[in-house]
């Protein structure tokens, strides 16, 4: 249930792991959405915590995505590193990343981590002027 403050963290959490898997396993809002006789504006409900995933929708989910509900609801993972990886891997475009570093050979992963590394530490030359 949505509170004055916004959705309830675990349907957030939860919303979240259906995003990442599904984005994981190469599937449209649109698809899984088909499949399990929805719109897809109701899955992006889901998947932003908008709207609570009824236990039998939640079954039904986590069997397209070749997955277990334990994993969805978070029964699967340590708490506190399974917030900070999901919210990282649902930055878009982190999957794809995470994707092409795992095929990347050990060279390109280093070049890959050097960029990344490079993109996100503060400008030093910014500050010396």
């Amino acid at each position: 249930m949505n509170s004055p403050t916004g959705p309830d963290p675990i349907d957030v959490a939860v919303g979240t792991r259906i995003r990442v898997q599904r984005r994981h396993m190469q599937i449209s809002q649109d698809e899984l959405a088909q499949v399990l006789g929805l719109t897809f504006q109701q899955i992006q409900k889901y998947e932003r915590g908008a709207n609570r995933v009824s236990a039998s929708m939640l079954v039904r989910i986590a069997a397209k995505l070749q997955t277990t509900v334990g994993s969805l609801v978070g029964e699967d993972v340590v708490a506190e590193q399974d917030a900070a990886v999901l919210t990282a891997l649902s930055t878009p475009g982190a999957i794809d990343l995470l994707r092409a570093y795992s095929q990347a050979t050990p060279k390109g992963r280093k070049a890959i981590l050097t960029v990344a590394k490079t993109l996100v530490e503060p400008d030093e030359t910014a500050s010396a002027g």
